[in-house]
């Protein structure tokens, strides 16, 4: 099964307590490349959340979301240094002996030096915070690779209809050419007869320029090849798996030799399939972008 690059997920879990909800989403990349966004307080599970998603993507440019929102009041508490603190008190006993001023130092006044108290956030217990990340984490990636694989399957069809398309216009093509050359032998007789009037016609002087002609527009190499190269696309799409950059080579191959055909062409009729070849393969060659 091919997969596409673009796909969405968004998973969440919550209780009486916290919510965490996680968003992906990803667009075309020549390699996989992670923008993982989380707060600071999940900022210790980075690595472990790009080691999950890992597991669902190959390839692609991935961006993930992650929030979480705590719903108590018990997530901070106040941390009072009594050391601190009787420092403070033993300078402003030395300021009162030096400078013999009045010490009035109360305690509404020492709280409120700085670091006497502090607000401090509780730890937890990340295992537990952990575990209940991943089940998250690969609930919105299940979601997200299933998005991809619908896709996928619209792209597969699509490409397998455009491959079709193309193996019937190589056929025209081969088709096409014994009626060129029937022509061209036609055409040659006819001016040969205009310019020599009564004089007996030389065949084998005839033969001979159709079987130049014959040669030099002869594609039944690039045709042959070109044929080949859309059954080796189908059987790759069919394979499945991360084929985008095989594919890529496959297009890039089938577009020289269509580019050879139209060369050789000295027939409208072809250079018309060979112009709408060249317009398929391209078309396949954008869809193959969006395969992972």
């Amino acid at each position: 099964m091919i997969k596409s690059m673009t796909g969405f997920g968004r998973a969440e879990i919550s209780n009486s307590d916290w919510r965490i909800a996680v968003e992906i989403k990803s667009v075309n990349h020549r390699y996989l490349d992670f923008n993982v966004k989380l707060p600071k307080k999940l900022g210790c599970f980075e690595a472990a959340i790009r080691g999950v998603l890992k597991e669902y993507i190959q390839r692609g440019k991935v961006d993930v979301f992650l929030t979480y929102e705590d719903f108590t009041d018990s997530n901070v508490q106040l941390k009072y240094n009594r050391l601190l603190a009787g420092q403070y008190l033993e300078y402003f006993r030395q300021m009162e002996e030096e400078f013999s001023i009045e010490n009035d130092v109360k305690v509404s006044m020492l709280s409120r030096c700085p670091d006497v108290f502090t607000m401090e956030e509780l730890t937890v217990d990340e295992e537990e915070l952990w575990a209940e990340l991943e089940a998250v984490l690969r609930k919105a990636a299940v979601q997200f690779a299933e998005a991809r694989d619908r896709e996928g399957q619209a792209l597969l069809a699509d490409l397998l209809g455009k491959l079709d398309g193309m193996k019937n216009g190589v056929d025209e093509i081969e088709k096409r050419e014994p009626q060129i050359m029937k022509e061209y032998r036609e055409r040659l007789i006819e001016r040969t007869r205009e310019l020599l009037l009564d004089v007996q016609l030389d065949e084998a002087r005839i033969a001979s320029e159709v079987v130049l002609f014959a040669d030099k527009i002869c594609t039944d190499e690039e045709t042959v090849r070109l044929r080949s190269h859309i059954e080796s696309m189908k059987s790759v799409l069919l394979a499945g798996g991360s084929v985008g950059r095989k594919l890529d080579f496959i297009a890039q191959e089938m577009n020289r030799e269509a580019n050879t055909i139209l060369s050789k062409a000295n027939d409208l009729e072809t250079s018309n399939i060979a112009i709408e070849l060249k317009t398929e393969i391209e078309k396949v060659r954008e869809q193959i972008q969006n395969i992972e």
